[in-house]
């Protein structure tokens, strides 16, 4: 299982394995109180993405494409890999610092790590004879 959580929200025991997947750390949240398990930089959207998105939701559609063309390099595609295999053993929690809930980056990573645990299914088409 894959959820969201904003990192100024308290932790909770269902969390499970914790991830900040931001590249800034949180605006006024201490370290020690994040209760964090790994900061995973290489997920977050570049500085230029996330400066044009602005958290304008008008600009949702066009920042979820670009962003995960982002999440197709090496170093992104391993932790997403990474954090699937986590997930497939119990709850991994994104943690991000936006205030929208349902426009930012780890609403993104929860997708593409959920896509990452559905089985692969043949997509052959079976022709039949009329």
């Amino acid at each position: 299982m894959v959820q969201t959580r904003r990192a100024y929200e308290a932790a909770a025991r269902s969390d499970g394995y914790r991830v900040l997947i931001d590249r800034l750390w949180p605006r006024g949240v201490k370290k020690e109180t994040l209760a964090l398990d790994v900061w995973a930089k290489e997920l977050a959207p570049s500085g230029d993405l996330r400066r044009w998105f602005g958290h304008d939701p008008g600009r949702w559609k066009g920042f979820v494409e670009r962003y995960r063309r982002e999440l197709r390099v090496p170093a992104a595609r391993a932790r997403l890999d990474d954090l699937a295999r986590w997930a497939a053993r119990g709850t991994v929690t994104l943690l991000y610092g936006a205030r929208d809930e349902q426009h930012n980056d780890a609403v993104v990573v929860r997708d593409e790590i959920t896509r990452r645990l559905r089985p692969r299914t043949s997509r052959s088409v079976r022709r039949t004879g009329a």
